[in-house]
């Protein structure tokens, strides 16, 4: 698991891609790889990725076929700017919400706009994922763990903050780019919760009613 609070920028620094999956070996910056062991997860633009080998500034990582085809990652290339966030500790401090780095789809970049020193982000998100996301609730974009303005159909609205601008590959981003986007866990918990019939049936006090009167959708 991961916060979605990017830890370190760093970059691509080698890219081989074989006939189905790759092998990436990363710079990782300014990110503290001292207690790092082999097999350990780190959340490369919010994609879980396993350490195979690694050294003092850098670390290797194979990614499979599935993993290329629903997220970003094959189209990053050589030198390209990456967020980096190693897996979360039970005694951490939980900055930003719970993300599991597991990908659920690509969102598209639609608009970006200046506002004040902040940018104003629109992103599209596909169908079967958009009603997930919520008004003020969160959602994690390239691993960053954000706050959705507004939603109007299948696109939301977020506000990014010099901070995050300059910690993040967000200043690097354009219209019309894919980004990897997972939605909060929890949003997925209450449709599954739904889905009971022992939940649903009519002499429950759970119904959707009752979930959006205390928060949860």
């Amino acid at each position: 698991m991961f916060t979605g609070i990017i830890q370190a920028l760093g970059y691509i620094a080698q890219l081989d891609k074989h006939e189905q999956d790759a092998r990436l070996v990363l710079h990782t910056g300014k990110l503290d790889l001292s207690d790092v062991q082999l097999g350990d997860s780190i959340a490369v633009n919010g994609v879980c990725l396993t350490v195979i080998e690694f050294d003092e500034h850098s670390f290797s990582a194979d990614v499979s076929a599935e993993t290329l085809s629903r997220t970003s990652l094959g189209d990053l290339n050589q030198g390209d700017a990456v967020n980096l966030e190693k897996a979360l500790r039970l005694a951490d401090r939980l900055g930003g919400h719970l993300v599991s780095g597991h990908v659920d789809g690509l969102g598209e970049l639609v608009e970006i706009k200046v506002v004040g020193q902040s940018q104003r982000l629109r992103i599209k998100a596909p169908e079967n994922l958009a009603y997930y996301v919520a008004e003020k609730g969160s959602v994690c974009i390239d691993g960053i763990s954000l706050t959705v303005n507004r939603i109007e159909n299948h696109i939301f609205e977020l506000n990014i903050v010099p901070h995050t601008l300059k910690e993040t590959t967000l200043s690097r981003v354009k219209t019309g780019q894919w980004v990897n986007l997972e939605v909060d866990v929890i949003a997925r918990y209450v449709e599954r919760l739904l889905q009971n019939p022992q939940i649903t049936k009519e002499n429950s006090s759970i119904d959707e009613a009752f979930l959006a009167r205390h928060g949860f959708a």
